[in-house]
């Protein structure tokens, strides 16, 4: 792996920024919202697609995965926290239950590796969401197609939203995930990225429902939040990757770019279960030791910092 921080870094000035227009002030009317949305996507679309602006896809992907199972798990009446969440799938032991807090960031990241193109893309889409709905994922995703093509993205992703919560109200996570689909079919991403699940509440959905058309506006004002906070996102972590790139000829560790790569594709690093013994996704040994010097001399770098507040059982990350 060659490192080429002086270009990365002076590509971070040239990072497109969200113009103040889209983010001040509430969007009044269906039509503003479109509007603003329109920009808000273009941009994003550009910082998740182009590789020119150094975006760690899997990291924005894992990190959206982490915020949507935060949020589904409010919607559902959990009421989880994110700490909560990331340590039942970070800290549970291979082959042993991770519990519903685990299961649910499980299902997210499930779903940011679903494969939206092909003939056969949405085989994968129906297993994810189950045999409640997978006889009508077809159906749901093209309706919500249908409406994005003549109202807009938002448009699409509410019709979707409704659709699904009017065969079973309980069915957040499934609403969620077939709207996140219908953006990134809308967009052509060969991937979903969890987005429309961010600012959502118990109350907007079960409004959605009880009100019609009536209830549009405001998911649509929620989702477009969501978009805003995923390109301040996707921004953030471009940074902090370039500056993990900077410092990593400085590492002198065996099996330190490989490390570095992990640090690059995941929002929270185990040192004793994703480092050692073996650095996940690779056949490179590193021990106990050694793992957790890598991680504390990232932090001591200001790369990356301790997740967890805990002297045992940590976790690392280069996300705030």
């Amino acid at each position: 792996m060659t490192y080429q921080a002086t270009a990365i870094s002076d590509d971070l000035t040239t990072l497109p920024k969200l113009p103040a227009w889209v983010s001040s002030g509430r969007a009044e009317t269906l039509e503003t919202v479109a509007f603003r949305s329109g920009a808000a996507l273009t941009l994003l679309d550009q910082l998740a697609a182009d590789p020119r602006h150094c975006v760690p896809g899997k990291l924005l992907a894992n990190r959206s995965a982490l915020n949507a199972a935060t949020a589904t798990s409010k919607l559902e009446g959990r009421l989880a926290r994110e700490a909560d969440i990331r340590d039942a799938y970070y800290l549970t032991p291979p082959g042993e239950a991770r519990g519903p807090d685990g299961d649910l960031l499980a299902f997210w990241r499930d779903a940011v590796r679903l494969k939206l193109t092909g003939r056969d893309w949405h085989d994968d889409v129906q297993g994810l969401v189950g045999a409640a709905f997978a006889d009508d994922v077809v159906m749901l995703i093209a309706s919500g197609a249908t409406r994005a093509k003549t109202e807009g993205p938002l448009a699409g992703c509410v019709a979707v939203m409704r659709a699904v919560l009017e065969m079973d109200d309980r069915a957040e996570r499934i609403a969620c995930l077939l709207s996140d689909v219908v953006l990134a079919r809308t967009l052509n991403w060969k991937t979903a990225l969890p987005i429309t699940a961010q600012h959502l509440t118990k109350a907007t959905l079960r409004d959605l429902v009880a009100d019609g058309q009536g209830g549009d506006l405001t998911v649509q004002q929620c989702i477009l939040g969501s978009v805003e906070d995923t390109i301040r996102l996707a921004r953030d972590l471009a940074v902090r990757a370039a500056t993990l790139h900077v410092i990593a000829p400085k590492l002198r560790a065996k099996g330190s770019e490989a490390a570095v790569a992990l640090f690059l594709s995941e929002d929270a690093v185990a040192p004793s279960m994703m480092l050692s013994p073996i650095i996940q996704g690779t056949t490179i040994p590193m021990t106990d030791r050694a793992a957790r010097r890598f991680c504390d001399r990232l932090v001591e770098l200001g790369v990356a910092r301790e997740l967890t507040g805990r002297p045992t059982f940590r976790l690392y990350g280069i996300v705030r």
